[in-house]
């Protein structure tokens, strides 16, 4: 029998299935789809409890991280092997999708597509390919959770197989039913339907008869449809509700900052933090309902690394349950900070961002531990000790180092600088360095800071200070939960600055840094603000700082990312430079660098809280820093300096490895500047560059 035309390739919708069988169908897939309506419905009445937040536009710069991470998998290939076979069945089922609304087009709308050469290429051979893949990325998927048990996918095991099961019965039933057609009918068209025409042959190779290949294709077709009727109806009320809230997650999640609470009202607000749902916003109630359980967030977490009772993805699961289930019937509802979730877990975040930057469906988690935080601290008074003496500080003295005996003023004496006191003074130098409290008031960053000023009179920069009108940003009040003393501390700070004229800041502390770039706008401070490693690779850069190439000391360097430099603001390559460039150093990176860096264990306001021995995530990370054959860990940031200095030496054992910021190998390496006249080291230096020579600080002036 000759082969028709190509352009007369089509096949019979519902060839088998009567036309009373066609309207049950119709009538089924009505059921499915309201009951998935109302199941939405009943999650949409949930999340509108939430406080607004606006995160519908900018459209277009949303719609390419769908892109990225949807489509493409961004963030899913991080764990290659997952992620592999999930673009696998994903793609595959968005093909079998597609392929289905082909057919609702050309058999309900009576456009008849589905023939010719699109019907040859794709309805037949992209889907039969297609459905294969999704067929291996399900199995592996079993395999991974169920042989392989890998000891992340710990939630769900009976739930998740019955999905997966679900998931591949579809598949195959799909295919046996293309089969038992093809067989049947003897399709022309069966070698472009390469999966269906290997059943069709095992049909005839049994010898099957045309009124047997009927019967088991009515019963398969009929079987298929109710597995995905059923998968339709399922998806509200399972974990597979993610295959429709996710891309919109993705979509919706924050462009700046992700990691930054939202201020509060004060004069509006009902409560200070979040007790119920209502206190948290819509989109931390919809991140909710988006979990997938994959345990990406708590393998990543250094809190649960440590032992600590601290579970990002459970955290998720415990807020989700009570939403869902409640406190169970008669029962009052329970507080989301310190009863559904334990006060030792919100205590134990460093609030590093590691489980969001691992999430691959971009769950919030950071801004709902410290929106409970806020509630214990603001409105129950309950928090650790050490931390109630850090905010006491604050309060008192401007800076959270209780008992610290130095002064603002005592690290910069001798220096070339100048100290703003008068109104618009700022306009007179080239940048305001903010030193911060660790390193004003921590003997051992007073060198740090003494370190990158020297490099910045050296490059002809004019710089200014303000001394003893500089206090605290606020962040460990922000991130500890008091947000009424962090707004105290900002508008104060944003005061300071208005009256001196402060528009660019530089600073080495990347807490500081994150604070003025992306917190203080929403009150009005909005500067230019740069990180100490930015700007000494601009100087590099520019040629105004150079080592000496044949004094440049060879040593092993390797560069540990603050977590607020990183990770919270993306600042990852200008460190290297500075140290490859300037620091006369061979670069070797830990295992875990960049944006996938491991925390210290000072953010979030740990750095005021002792940790047993056992549970110190600085000793974990200075073991990973050793284990580079490293002689230098460098830093840029005051607080990992703290946590690492001592932690090093202690897993160094008899290896002496030195924990030094950047700034101090860069001035280490360009101290020859100074005598050979490539610069002064005074503000005299400022002259070819600023075109003014600015009056020295009296040293005896506070």
């Amino acid at each position: 029998m000759p082969t028709p035309p190509v352009n007369e390739a089509t096949r019979e919708v519902f060839w088998n299935i009567p036309h009373a069988g066609v309207i049950v169908m119709y009538v089924l897939a009505a059921v499915a789809a309201g009951i998935f309506g109302y199941g939405i419905w009943r999650r949409w009445r949930v999340w509108r409890q939430g406080r607004p937040v606006a995160r519908l536009t900018p459209v277009w710069p949303r719609l390419l991280l769908v892109l990225r991470h949807v489509a493409a998998h961004g963030r899913l290939l991080a764990d290659r092997v997952a992620g592999l076979y999930h673009f696998a069945f994903f793609w595959g089922f968005v093909f079998l999708f597609a392929g289905t609304v082909v057919v609702f087009i050309h058999q309900d709308f009576g456009l008849r597509i589905m023939q010719g050469r699109f019907y040859l290429y794709f309805q037949s051979a992209a889907l039969d390919a297609m459905g294969l893949a999704a067929i291996a990325g399900v199995g592996a998927a079993l395999w991974q959770r169920y042989v392989a048990k890998n000891p992340r996918l710990r939630r769900g095991i009976w739930s998740d197989a019955a999905i997966l099961v679900l998931f591949e019965l579809i598949l195959v039933t799909g295919y046996l039913v293309e089969g038992l057609r093809i067989a049947a009918t003897h399709d022309p068209w069966a070698p472009w339907s390469f999966a269906g025409l290997a059943v069709a042959r095992g049909a005839w190779a049994l010898g099957l008869g045309e009124a047997t290949l009927r019967a088991w294709h009515a019963g398969l077709w009929w079987l298929h449809f109710a597995l995905a009727m059923a998968f339709i109806a399922y998806v509200p009320y399972s974990k597979l509700l993610h295959l429709v809230l996710a891309p919109a997650n993705v979509y919706l999640q924050p462009l700046r900052a992700p990691a930054s609470p939202a201020p509060i009202d004060f004069e509006k607000a009902q409560r200070l933090g979040a007790s119920a749902p209502s206190d948290l916003r819509w989109k931390d109630l919809f991140d909710l309902d988006v979990c997938t359980e994959c345990g990406r967030c708590t393998a990543v977490c250094p809190a649960s690394m440590t032992g600590k009772p601290l579970s990002p993805m459970d955290l998720i699961l415990d807020l989700r349950n009570e939403l869902r289930d409640g406190p169970g019937d008669g029962a009052a509802p329970r507080k989301l900070a310190g009863e559904v979730v334990r006060p030792e877990a919100l205590w134990a975040c460093t609030t590093c961002m590691a489980c969001m930057e691992a999430c691959p469906v971009f769950i919030e988690h950071v801004p709902k531990i410290v929106e409970m935080r806020r509630y214990l601290v603001m409105e129950e008074s309950e928090f650790p000790e050490t931390m109630q003496d850090a905010l006491r500080s604050l309060e008192a003295r401007g800076h959270p180092f209780r008992g610290a005996t130095a002064s603002r003023t005592g690290w910069y004496q001798g220096l070339g600088i100048v100290e703003l006191t008068e109104p618009g003074q700022a306009a007179s130098v080239d940048v305001v360095y903010w030193a911060g409290c660790a390193a004003a008031f921590d003997e051992r960053n007073q060198k740090v800071a003494r370190a990158f000023v020297t490099s910045l009179l050296r490059a002809g920069v004019r710089v200014g200070v303000l001394g003893a009108q500089e206090q605290c940003t606020g962040d460990p009040a922000r991130r500890i939960g008091n947000e009424f003393l962090f707004e105290q501390l900002a508008r104060a700070n944003i005061e300071t600055f208005e009256r001196l004229g402060v528009r660019r800041i530089v600073t080495t502390c990347p807490h500081c840094f994150n604070t003025f770039k992306n917190e203080y706008p929403a009150f009005g401070g909005r500067y230019q603000v740069t990180h100490h490693t930015e700007m000494l690779a601009k100087l590099a850069g520019e040629g105004r700082l150079k080592a000496r190439p044949s004094e440049a000391r060879e040593q092993r360097v390797t560069f540990h990312d603050p977590c607020y430099l990183g990770r919270h603001n993306g600042v990852l390559e200008p460190p290297r430079l500075v140290l490859e460039e300037l620091g006369g150093a061979e670069l070797v990176e830990m295992p875990r660098n960049r944006t996938k860096s491991l925390c210290c264990g000072a953010g979030g306001g740990r750095m005021w809280v002792e940790e047993p021995e056992g549970q110190r995530v600085s000793r974990l990370r200075a073991g990973e820093a050793i284990a580079t054959g490293a002689e230098t860990v460098a830093v840029g940031c005051p607080f990992c300096m703290a946590m690492l200095d001592d932690a090093v030496k202690a897993a160094a054992g008899e290896r002496e490895v030195q924990v030094r910021d950047v700034a101090e190998l860069v001035e280490e390496a360009t101290r020859w500047m100074e005598t050979d006249g490539a610069g002064t080291g005074s503000a005299a230096a400022a002259a070819p560059h600023g075109g003014q020579v600015v009056k020295e600080h009296d040293a005896g002036q506070s």
